[in-house]
């Protein structure tokens, strides 16, 4: 278990993260709660008195990594850019994303279209996942299934399907 204060910061442009809120975690940290590791991976822990697991630390490329602060966290926490933050954490072995059966059925029946998407990280395919499990109705969740298979089918991430979507 890591234990140190942060303060939240915000990306203004950085391609795909830009408007992002996050904190840093220095590499230093980050080799303590994953000795060797450059790739992204789950931790759980407190941010200040809020519980939290799951959340996954991203690299930077530089050694240091980032944990990004959604706004229904950053909500329960009370705080924005520039709050300093008291953050305890450790590596999550117990997070495991489980496909929903309807979406394994649904790739099943597009060649290539499983594979393509168990051949992506786990990350990866949980941002899908996560997408498809928040419809609030049978109809968006259909569509979303229905999506997400189209994109696999073409060899695309979940950013290039949502790109792809708008310009529909």
């Amino acid at each position: 278990m890591v234990r140190f204060t942060a303060v939240i910061e915000k990306f203004e442009q950085k391609g795909e993260k830009s408007g992002w809120t996050y904190i840093a975690i220095p590499e230093e940290l980050a080799q303590e709660l994953k000795p060797g590791n450059k790739k992204s991976f789950r931790v759980k822990g407190k941010l200040d008195n809020y519980a939290f697991s799951g959340l996954t630390l991203l690299p930077m490329g530089d050694g240091n990594f980032i944990l990004p602060l959604k706004a229904e966290i950053r909500r329960e926490i009370g705080k924005n850019k520039g709050s300093k933050l008291l953050v305890q954490m450790t590596e999550d072995k117990t997070f495991k994303i489980v496909t929903p059966e309807d979406l394994t059925a649904c790739l099943a029946d597009e060649p290539g279209a499983l594979q393509h998407f168990e051949k992506m990280a786990p990350s990866h395919r949980n941002y899908f996942i996560k997408w498809i499990d928040e419809a609030k109705t049978d109809a968006t969740r259909t569509k979303r299934i229905a999506m997400t298979v189209e994109a696999m089918r073409k060899g695309m991430d979940y950013g290039a399907m949502i790109r792809n979507a708008r310009q529909q």
